[in-house]
């Protein structure tokens, strides 16, 4: 499944980000984080490393595997949405335009990255800062779809159950291959959006 509006040297781009993030994360669980080069996990991904770099600062950042367009790109769609879209469908929708065929069948790449993370707590804490970061800026676009102030607690809230509830899912999956990430993000999504998906008044709930 391709991203909506997605070109093809967008795909490119995003297929080539995936390959180097698998042989990073494939290569330290192998060997050790430690003992792994940017030389050897190009070669992997077969491409130079000038192109390892033109995607990734360091092998850190290969490891965590934060696209730094997602919160930007997700933000962007959900801001996109007919007047119609009530700012809930918006966010589920941008959440779900970025589950990819990819990510659907990165089940095993996920249990390895964490096995690798929970080695490195350093590294653990930079891709807890990078979530924190994409979610300030979904709650962003989420109030100025629903002509909230910034600081008001809906689009807050909205977004910081929505990735407890992705973050669900993902557990989920981790345990059962046998259903799609999609699908149970789609689901975890569904039961806590009977509470969120209406917008309250500007003065409920927040400054």
């Amino acid at each position: 499944m391709n991203q909506p509006g997605e070109s093809l040297r967008d795909r490119k781009k995003r297929r080539t980000r995936a390959a180097l993030e698998r042989a990073t994360v494939r290569l330290a669980a192998e060997r050790g984080y430690d003992h792994v080069t940017v030389e050897e996990i190009a070669a992997e991904a077969d491409v130079s490393v000038r192109t390892f770099f033109n995607y990734f600062a360091s092998k850190d950042e290969a490891l965590i595997g934060a696209d730094p367009e997602a919160g930007p790109r997700m933000a962007e769609r959900i801001l996109a949405f007919p007047g119609t879209v009530t700012p809930f469908e918006a966010y589920r929708s941008s959440v779900l335009a970025e589950i990819t065929d990819e990510l659907n069948n990165a089940r095993d790449l996920w249990l390895l990255r964490k096995e690798v993370l929970m080695q490195r707590p350093d590294l653990l804490v930079r891709a807890f800062t990078n979530s924190a970061e994409s979610e300030q800026l979904l709650a962003d676009a989420v109030a100025q779809r629903a002509g909230l102030p910034e600081s008001h607690a809906y689009p807050r809230l909205l977004v910081a159950a929505g990735s407890a509830a992705f973050r669900c899912a993902v557990t989920r999956w981790a345990r059962d291959d046998s259903v799609s990430l999609g699908e149970l993000v789609d689901e975890a999504l569904d039961l806590f959006g009977t509470g969120l998906a209406h917008t309250p008044g500007r003065h409920e709930g927040g400054s």
